[in-house]
């Protein structure tokens, strides 16, 4: 097999490719099979039909058609596989040449990646946010604690901002009760942010017994977009009760007998999660240098591909919400054009970042062993809330298998470039990242032995 490349644009070649008839044999075999199993020739049993029979009274184009159908493909693949080229669409395939029983020709376009060169990642220069743990960061936390065990109690006075009202709603348009906009004892934080306009203005300043009627737009149900009156009735207001910072609250809240206990025990996981999140931002913010350096044309194909797909994600949480499209955006604080845009923004850098990775995973030679495989399906499996063998037979049963072996070398690409960078934090201070590797293996080995330990003892 011969194959020669043209390339059209930047973005897409068009591959030439010349087979010998022998090379179509076996594919030529299957297809006096299938052909044979198709057709029904007196004197003959299903299957069984000799090749001269079918030629004879189906003619040899049939042949040559499915031949072509069942080998196309694989000659296509082992063309892009022998050119170097990444395709990254569907190719068009047109048969250019058949000479019987010498050889056959054909071309293939497609969309590829862009040839570029990735430039010298090493001693790139970011910046992470700092290690320290404050008092603050732990009164945050502590305080975050505190607001899972408030507990309510009513008052008699007007609601404000954070407290809790059980009311009654109604909706009319025209005088008309809206029925589905109906709705008896609902508990709602005042100022939360509701999707109903209006309705956290309405409510302060309420107390038990008050109603009030205000005009807002329906987000929802058959009347969403029109305008209709909505009378709340509030039945009675809560407050929040915070329980005290002591001794107690520590038993209640935690395994720790005292509030320091709980407080250490909080700094120590705070400063775990600063040194993550060191990692983390080392590797996205190299990556983001690095990205900066480099100029790729993207494959329109691709950029559609990837847009749309985000549009149709989109549309599917629209749906799931129930709200009007209008009520979405606004629920959310954007508007359609400004969503979209979002979208060609971020499919640009997806698809430029995926080029530049798998470029870094074939210099760099990085693989997945059968274990990193196994670890990614656990993790990915806890996050989902499914059984790691469930998850395993999905992603085989719908060939993701080879999409999570590309997300875990994409990653180890991402963690050579964090690597390699000269990272200091925002105090100036110089970020050794390969100590924070040993200090939080460490960690999860002392956890992992804890267990152990107490079922010795």
């Amino acid at each position: 097999m011969k194959t020669a490349v043209e390339e059209l644009s930047p973005t897409r070649v068009k591959l030439t490719v010349e087979v010998p008839f022998e090379e179509l044999e076996t594919s030529m075999q299957a297809a006096y099979k299938k052909v044979a199993q198709q057709v029904r020739v007196p004197g003959f049993r299903p299957g069984k039909v000799p090749a001269r029979i079918i030629e004879q009274r189906f003619g040899r184009a049939v042949v040559l058609e499915e031949t072509l159908n069942d080998a196309l493909p694989k000659l296509y693949g082992k063309a892009v596989d022998e050119s170097d080229v990444f395709p990254v669409s569907q190719p068009e395939i047109e048969v250019t040449k058949i000479d019987d029983g010498k050889e056959v020709e054909f071309t293939a376009e497609v969309d590829v990646r862009p040839a570029f060169d990735v430039p010298d990642y090493k001693d790139i220069e970011v910046t992470v946010p700092s290690s320290e743990v404050s008092d603050e960061d732990i009164d945050t936390q502590v305080d975050a604690l505190r607001q899972r065990f408030a507990t309510l109690a009513g008052v008699e006075r007007a609601a404000g901002n954070g407290d809790y009202v059980v009311m009654d709603l109604a909706a009319t348009i025209d005088g008309k009760n809206i029925e589905e906009q109906q709705a008896s004892d609902v508990s709602y934080e005042v100022g939360a942010g509701s999707v109903l306009q209006g309705l956290d203005d309405a409510l302060v300043g309420m107390a038990a017994g008050d109603e009030k009627t205000f005009t807002t737009t329906l987000v929802g149900g058959e009347n969403a977009g029109e305008e209709a009156d909505v009378t709340i009735k509030v039945k009675n207001v809560k407050e929040k009760v915070l329980p005290e910072l002591d001794d107690e609250f520590a038993g209640l809240a935690s395994e720790f007998d005292t509030l320091q206990e709980l407080r250490d025990s909080i700094r120590e996981q705070a400063r775990r999660n600063k040194l993550i999140d060191q990692v983390v931002q080392a590797r996205e913010n190299a990556l983001t240098a690095l990205l900066d350096q480099i100029d790729i044309p993207l494959p329109d194909s691709a950029l559609s591909a990837e847009v749309d797909a985000r549009k149709h994600n989109l549309e599917h949480q629209i749906g799931e919400s129930g709200l009007s499209r209008e009520a979405f955006f606004r629920l959310y604080q954007t508007t359609e054009e400004e969503r979209f845009a979002e979208f060609d923004e971020n499919s640009r850098k997806a698809i430029k970042t995926g080029f530049v990775l798998d470029k870094i995973v074939k210099q760099e030679d990085l693989g997945v062993s059968e274990q990193e495989l196994t670890n990614f399906v656990v993790r990915r499996a806890a996050q989902l809330g499914v059984a790691p063998n469930t998850l395993a037979q999905h992603l085989a049963d719908n060939d993701q298998l080879t999409l999570a072996m590309v997300e875990i070398v994409r990653d180890k690409a991402k963690t050579v470039i964090g690597d390699a960078a000269k990272v200091t934090d925002e105090d100036g201070n110089e970020v050794d990242l390969k100590a924070i590797y040993a200090e939080l293996n460490a960690e999860e080995e002392a956890a992992e032995d804890a267990p152990a330990a107490q079922g010795a003892e």
